[in-house]
């Protein structure tokens, strides 16, 4: 398995074709890496918080416990955690 931060690297300097295969990479991984996903996902930004972002939605519902304990945890991170447990129970709706 590919390390997380290698993956992440991927994306200094991306085209959007680039984004998507490391989204997809990332997805590959499996919920194993959710945890280290949401990690990341508190200290990065830009292009790499995007799709580390749609990665957690794209996993689902095992995403959510760990968005909700790192809320818990980070009081910055609560309105990130929030909004991306909407968008995943809002996507299983669709």
């Amino acid at each position: 398995m590919s390390n997380i931060n290698e993956v992440l690297n991927e994306l200094e300097n991306v085209d959007n074709t680039t984004k998507n295969k490391v989204e997809n990479e990332l997805v590959s991984m499996g919920t194993s890496v959710v945890p280290e996903l949401v990690n990341q996902l508190q200290v990065i930004r830009g292009i790499k918080r995007g799709v580390v972002a749609m990665t957690l939605i794209r996993l689902g519902d095992v995403s959510v416990k760990y968005l909700q304990d790192a809320a818990k945890d980070n009081k910055d991170f609560e309105w990130v955690a929030e909004y991306l447990i909407r968008e995943i129970k809002g996507s299983k709706a669709a």
